[in-house]
């Protein structure tokens, strides 16, 4: 078995998330039998292990640690920062890597990627570029206005119109991330798929999202009751295969590694559409993630020690190419 640094907190809006993670990894790895190195992220960046400040060199791992579990969410942890330390410390890491934790966590760059690759998705406009007021008046309403960088619904607002509550929206998306994203609704189901895997991807059964509030908001992904997961979600199979089918689609698309969480739109005329892939979901024993791969029969601990396995793997055979 392997000693695994779970590495949690980090300087984003989702810090107390990932300490949920971070938690529920370690524990489900310590069931599996490895040993779990707890490391915390401060809010400010400073990096410790049981309390006492981590000193960092290149190549030089990190407190002898076979392997990392970056349990991050968001800005500095999900979008290729933390795992560029990694690949420093020349470290086996959970999941996708430098270039695809980047492009996933961009919903601009990963919503173009998915356009020249045929994925089907809502229309959606760059806030500021040539144009984009024009665009946005034509998708119809309500519209979403999205920090493109961030994740847990975090400076999301949902606007009727394209007025002056539109561009309120746009400034409070604005004052998390200068890319800002312009997004036409969807009608459907939201639907999500659990990915696992390296070259080899699976894709688990899919389960629908139930919100209990009027939109699946920070509060009410993170708020006991806040939602409900029905799995398999109630859709016809060839839809449920269709929507497999894609997930595995925007996972090799977007170069991903290890696990991903990929979330879909069902419209009512059965039509499928991508709305994101997550690199690094939320990864509690309640997280949709780990619910969908526990309803196909692949419990907690067994799922945190198969990450581990395939990162150990996808670093070994990276490390056989020479450059």
């Amino acid at each position: 078995m392997s000693r695994v640094a779970v590495i949690s907190g980090g300087r984003s809006s989702e810090h107390e998330v990932s300490l949920r993670s971070g938690e529920a990894v370690a524990r489900g790895l310590e069931e599996a039998g490895h040993e779990a190195v707890r490391v915390m992220v401060s809010r400010e960046g400073g990096w410790t292990a049981d309390g006492s400040p981590l000193e960092l060199a290149p190549g030089g791992g990190l407190l002898r640690a076979d392997a990392a579990f970056p349990a991050l969410h968001g800005p500095f942890g999900e979008d290729g920062s933390a795992q560029g330390l990694l690949e420093w410390l020349d470290l086996p890491y959970v999941g996708s890597d430098v270039l695809s934790s980047a492009i996933c966590m961009d919903k601009l760059t990963l919503k173009r990627l998915f356009a020249e690759g045929g994925i089907p998705q809502v229309r959606f406009a760059a806030v500021g570029e040539e144009g984009w007021r024009e665009r946005v008046a034509g998708m119809g309403s309500p519209l979403w206005v999205k920090p493109s960088r961030l994740g847990s619904s975090v400076g999301i607002s949902r606007v009727e119109g394209t007025g002056g509550e539109l561009d309120e929206a746009v400034e409070l998306a604005l004052r998390h991330d200068p890319r800002v994203i312009v997004e036409a609704s969807a009608r459907g189901r939201e639907v999500e798929c659990s990915l696992l895997g390296n070259e080899e991807v699976e894709a688990s059964p899919a389960g629908e999202i139930v919100a209990h509030g009027e939109w699946y908001d920070y509060e009410t992904k993170y708020r006991d009751g806040g939602m409900e997961l029905i799995v398999p979600a109630p859709i016809p199979a060839e839809q449920a295969e269709r929507l497999r089918e894609l997930a595995v689609s925007a996972f090799r698309l977007g170069g991903c590694a290890g696990l991903a969480r990929c979330d879909f739109f069902v419209e009512p005329d059965g039509e499928v559409l991508v709305n994101e892939i997550n690199t690094m979901p939320g990864f509690t024993e309640t997280s949709v993630y780990a619910k969908l791969w526990e309803s196909a029969g692949l419990g907690y601990p067994r799922l945190c020690d198969r990450l581990v396995t395939l990162a150990i793997e996808r670093h070994r055979r990276a490390r056989s190419f020479e450059f």
